[in-house]
């Protein structure tokens, strides 16, 4: 890779707003494996949407809240998204749901890469709902690069899970299949670090 290529930049968004959350630190553990080449932001901005409303979300963008102009433009910037999300009461958490619409009408993310990282075995509803929505909004749903990592326990962070051969196996081949799938794998290294 010459010196002056961009990254390849994926952003990484929890669909819990825990901070202790396994999903939070599988998407943390991410970025501490990414590949070489790699850039994977971190993108906490959920909780700061408003909640989503189609009067707002105005053709000329004139009347859309300004969180949501940022949330749209960190999205627009990205050449991938990974997506780990736990399931409240068989379902996607409300939160991720809010974020997701205020995507439904922009023209960037159509055609997106995305993948879905689940943090727990038991959660086997929600996926299929997420990938369902993803579907629906035209994303370019990566199914080779979504996986259940199962994080035991709670407080195991992101040190530790990128510190496990298993857990961090597992998730190097998620991240390296992304990748491929993104149509990179001749531009960017997928050894890692």
């Amino acid at each position: 890779m010459s010196s002056d290529a961009r990254p390849l930049r994926i952003v990484a968004v929890s669909g819990s707003l825990r901070a202790a959350s396994k999903n939070r630190a599988l998407l943390e553990a991410a970025q501490l494996l990414a590949p070489h080449g790699v850039e994977i932001a971190l993108d906490w901005s959920l909780a700061a949407l408003p909640h989503f409303n189609p009067d707002l979300d105005t053709l000329d963008g004139s009347s859309l809240p300004p969180e949501a102009a940022a949330w749209r433009a960190t999205i627009a910037r990205a050449d991938g998204i990974l997506i780990s999300s736990p399931e409240y009461a068989h379902g996607i958490p409300g939160v991720l749901k809010n974020a997701l619409d205020w995507l439904v009408s922009s023209t960037d993310f159509p055609g997106t890469p995305v993948a879905l990282l689940g943090a727990s075995a038991m959660s086997v509803i929600a996926p299929v709902q997420l990938r369902e929505i993803l579907v629906t909004m035209n994303a370019r749903f990566v199914s080779e690069a979504s996986v259940t990592i199962p994080v035991p326990g709670a407080g195991l962070g992101a040190t530790a899970i990128a510190a496990d051969p298993e857990l961090s196996a597992m998730l190097r081949g998620a991240l390296t299949a992304f990748v491929r799938a993104m149509g990179e794998s001749e531009r960017f290294a997928l050894g890692g670090p």
